[in-house]
């Protein structure tokens, strides 16, 4: 593990005591001092380039006082160009921000124009509400006013999850403040549950990573070796790259369990990144409160055995990183500048791509998802329906096969980052998924199959084994 692995994970395991001291403070303490807790921490980790995230908050929270009508655009707008700016400091003679720097920046993003379209949306129902004179009651996942600078500060410095996620809007982020009755709320024995994989995950990384080491893929001598190694070598490279996040997210998620942060009771049926998605009146007392049912599905942001063993390369982006990916398709899919399925799709990888960094590595990977999402469409809907059972049930695990060796072989993009790099290993093995997804997707086509969006989901199974054998 490199020195920043392990800082980041030193700041992941001191959130989870934090969150049991901040659990049952009252909503002014857990304001400030949360706050407090994740200014300082990225005071210490970045040094004066904190002063980039003081830019872009001020920079958004003027955007929303100025047009709060129009304010996610521009909110979109200001921060993806302050991104750019960010990146290219080395490039303009500028000291170049650390590692733990671009975390912060990253995460900020996300935040900040999720909260500029969370008051946009209060703006328009306010509006709506003059104009119609009629006032409906609280709504579900509105805000109740404008926050001012200094709540914008605290929510953008909240130490939840600044360096790593999970994202969590605004409204969860003031539902945490406003819990009523946090002690009735579980964390314990939701934290134990949670974090019992994460040792073995963490042993499987250090194991893999050291066996099969990603610098070897740089050096010449690699591609002396047969064509099975080299296909072999991306495997477990991938390996250790689920097993690497998926400690890191776990780590992350039980930090908020700890808070009782994103606590919302199962009634709510709550979701990964956007929140409770029923009214669910709180409890009127302790008794009432401890009697209800939790989950922190809010911010979950991983789904260790959906990703390994979903079918569909389509499942598997569901699965990963799942707050981020419900921002992503909340600000980005849904407003993308086409209607067809894959080439919404092929927008919002760009732009995920783009928010990742401008090494050539994420845009080659990224930009391979659209095309596997159209091969594998196209030629199940083509073919599946028409096998018995048995005959769907083999081409479930054909699928799930070459689903994993498509992810296998992006995440070799993702790691390398390099052009150079990333072309040099996918042309040693013949760009060999770029072929087979390009012959699925003629097959498909010549087969009559319909397009990705608009099959079935019925007609795919989302894993291979039965929902009881999935993690709690």
């Amino acid at each position: 593990m490199s020195p920043e692995e392990w800082t980041y994970l030193v700041v992941l395991l001191i959130s989870i005591p934090i969150g049991f001291l901040f659990k049952k403070a009252g909503p002014g303490l857990k304001r400030w001092g949360a706050a407090a807790v994740g200014l300082g921490l990225t005071l210490f980790t970045c040094g004066p380039h904190t002063l980039h995230s003081l830019i872009t908050i001020l920079g958004t929270w003027a955007l929303i006082q100025a047009q709060p009508c129009s304010c996610h655009a521009l909110a979109l707008a200001w921060t993806f160009s302050y991104l750019l700016f960010f990146r290219a400091l080395s490039l303009l003679g500028l000291p170049t921000p650390t590692p733990f720097t671009n975390a912060v920046q990253l995460l900020l993003t996300l935040k900040l124009v999720s909260l500029a379209s969370e008051v946009q949306d209060l703006h328009l129902a306010q509006r709506k509400e003059m104009a119609t004179g009629f006032s409906k009651g609280p709504t579900l996942g509105l805000l109740p006013d404008v926050p001012s600078l200094m709540e914008t500060l605290s929510y953008s410095y909240c130490y939840v999850g600044i360096m790593t996620g999970p994202f969590f809007r605004y409204r969860t982020y003031l539902d945490w403040l406003e819990q009523p009755f946090p002690g009735a709320v579980p964390s314990l024995r939701p934290l134990l549950r949670r974090a019992w994989p994460a040792p073995l995950f963490g042993l499987l990384f250090l194991l893999s990573s050291h066996l099969f080491p990603l610098e070897a893929v740089r050096e010449d001598a690699f591609y002396a070796r047969p064509l099975p190694a080299r296909l072999f070598y991306m495997i477990p490279v991938f390996f250790a790259f689920r097993m690497r996040f998926y400690v890191a997210w776990i780590a992350a998620e039980c930090g908020c369990i700890a808070a009782g942060f994103g606590a919302y009771p199962v009634a709510a049926k709550a979701r990964a990144g956007g929140g409770p998605t029923l009214q669910c009146p709180p409890p009127s007392s302790p008794e009432k409160a401890a009697s209800l049912e939790y989950d922190y599905e809010t911010i979950r942001n991983i789904d260790c055995y959906g990703t390994d063993f979903c079918v569909r390369v389509r499942d598997g982006m569901r699965y990963w990183n799942m707050t981020v990916q419900w921002w992503l398709a909340q600000y980005i899919y849904k407003s993308a500048p086409a209607r067809s399925y894959v080439l919404r799709s092929a927008w919002t990888m760009l732009l995920s791509a783009y928010w990742h960094g401008l090494h050539p590595g994420y845009y080659l990977s990224f930009l391979t998802i659209p095309l596997c999402l159209a091969a594998e469409g196209r030629l199940e809907s083509a073919l599946r329906g028409q096998l018995s059972p048995a005959g769907q049930k083999a081409w479930d695990w054909v699928h799930w096969f070459l689903k994993m060796r498509a992810y296998d072989y992006m995440c070799m993009g993702f790691v390398l980052l390099s052009m150079t790099d990333t072309l040099r290993y996918w042309a040693s093995i013949y760009f060999c998924i770029h072929f087979l997804a390009l012959a699925a997707l003629g097959l498909g086509l010549a087969l009559g199959g319909g397009s990705p969006g608009r099959r079935k989901a019925a007609s795919q199974p989302a894993s291979l084994a039965p929902e009881k054998l999935r993690e709690e």
